[in-house]
């Protein structure tokens, strides 16, 4: 398997604190059957300033490290941008990194309980550079909870969505695992990510997510979900049904 999203990089974020933890954490990666991650630390979320080149570099310690340990995992250098006004600008000055630095997908981070206003409209901005933004963690945020039509208006006009493991297995509560079902059904998301912290809290639950997606929606949307990952990191084009909007439930047989 492919992690796109994962805070493997040790020091910089709230992810792994030492190389031990990212050991660690490569360790239970390669026994969930995970070969490679892209590292995504967060950037411009109001903690965290992690620019490009300096994690490009991490990204080739780490590798060399892990070569000398003999653990059978590639990781790939990426970012969790919190969307931000400045971003393009960024870009241009070689601030921002894409997925891989393939130049084609760029995570965009919103805050936890709202959309800002300007985000349709950084969001063209963003695809008028020849780049494809993705949504991490949608599943997560009250504000499309409470307005799926938010999310599905992006997606219609080709923006991509990445959805949390721990959502699907239940560790984020009963809510978050059924708006990520919701958005499964709508074909509102289109790849699955572990965004493992560390392996208390935050672990990576790729392999029981999988199980779970494949049981509940067949082997051919996990197989979707897995190539996409691939997709992303190579820079090719990502497989996408028709976005549908999400079905508002009937209460007590009103509206």
């Amino acid at each position: 398997m492919i992690d796109l999203h994962c805070h493997i990089l040790c020091g910089i974020d709230d992810g792994a604190q030492t190389i031990e933890d990212s050991l660690h954490m490569a360790k239970q990666a390669v026994s969930e059957g995970i070969h490679t991650i892209v590292a995504t630390p967060h950037h411009q979320n109001g903690q965290y300033i992690n620019e490009k080149k300096e994690i490009v570099q991490r990204v080739a310690k780490l590798n060399t490290y892990f070569l000398k340990e003999r653990i059978p995992l590639t990781i790939l250098p990426g970012q969790e941008s919190r969307i931000y006004g400045e971003i393009i600008k960024d870009y241009h000055n070689g601030k921002i990194l894409t997925l891989n630095q393939t130049n084609k997908y760029l995570f965009i981070e919103l805050p936890p309980s709202q959309v800002p206003k300007f985000t349709g409209e950084l969001v063209y901005d963003i695809q008028s550079e020849g780049l494809i933004p993705i949504i991490v963690h949608p599943e997560r945020n009250s504000r499309l909870m409470e307005d799926p039509d938010i999310l599905y208006n992006l997606v219609n006009k080709g923006v991509l969505t990445q959805i949390t493991a721990s959502s699907l297995t239940g560790r984020f509560g009963k809510k978050v695992k059924k708006f990520s079902m919701d958005l499964i059904e709508a074909n509102l998301t289109h790849m699955i990510a572990s965004d493992a912290h560390n392996l208390s809290g935050r672990n990576f639950y790729m392999q029981e997510a999988s199980e779970w997606v494949a049981s509940k929606y067949g082997i051919d949307m996990l197989y979707m979900f897995h190539e996409n990952a691939e997709a992303v990191i190579k820079g090719y084009a990502c497989f996408q049904e028709t976005p549908q909007q999400v079905k508002k439930k009937k209460f007590l047989g009103i509206f």
